[in-house]
């Protein structure tokens, strides 16, 4: 903790809050760090305990994902309250945990935004990857229904996963634009130069584009 302590620098956290997040460790410096330590699984439980963002950012890195049980991942998930941290724990914890798929039909139904958002987000995982068993007709009906509304971090795991219906499947590629054009959600989303936009009708066309060019 007094090194991760040394690694806070103020311009990084000033940056790293405005996009919701709470420490100010650069995360390449992090990520050298957790390279050093190598995996420890009790070391990891002990800096998640401390509910320090950096700490847990430093406990993803170096814990064994599927040392964790079913229980274990859905309290640390439900902690994970920063968009680091919560994006940080789902990616590199929870897809590697032979939990996963229950967990995912847990948090989808969930009625906690972030919780749910969570649960989306392992499932445009499956539409890209392992797709067979989806009710991806019912996905589409969900998201037209509730994307618009939802809260932020929700409103971005369904339209995640609008996206790679879209772009996985061409049989509901048609359906996907005409939900992404008539709810319009990210279509003004500041986009940097050289990046695609989160708008799914966008996004779609141009990863297809893509692929077909290759």
């Amino acid at each position: 903790m007094a090194e991760l302590a040394g690694l806070e620098d103020a311009k990084t956290r000033a940056v790293n809050e405005k996009h919701g997040d709470d420490h100010g460790v650069n995360l390449g410096k992090l990520r050298a760090l957790a390279k050093r330590l190598k995996t420890q699984q009790e070391l990891a439980r002990g800096l998640w305990e401390t509910d320090d963002s950096a700490a847990r950012l430093l406990a993803i890195l170096i814990c064994r994902p599927k040392a964790f049980e079913r229980d274990d991942l859905d309290a640390m998930l439900r902690a994970a309250r920063t968009p680091k941290v919560h994006d940080w724990f789902v990616n590199y914890v929870v897809k590697k945990n032979p939990h996963c798929e229950e967990l995912r039909l847990t948090w989808s139904a969930d009625p906690d935004p972030v919780v749910a958002s969570a649960g989306w987000a392992l499932t445009a995982e499956r539409v890209a990857k392992q797709p067979e068993g989806l009710d991806l007709s019912g996905l589409l009906d969900v998201i037209e229904a509730e994307m618009k509304d939802a809260p932020e971090r929700l409103q971005w795991s369904m339209n995640l996963c609008l996206g790679q219906i879209g772009i996985e499947h061409a049989e509901y590629r048609t359906r996907a634009v005409g939900i992404g054009e008539r709810l319009g959600v990210f279509r003004d989303y500041p986009t940097p130069a050289g990046c695609t936009s989160p708008f799914a009708p966008v996004w779609i066309a141009e990863i297809v584009r893509r692929r077909q060019g290759e």
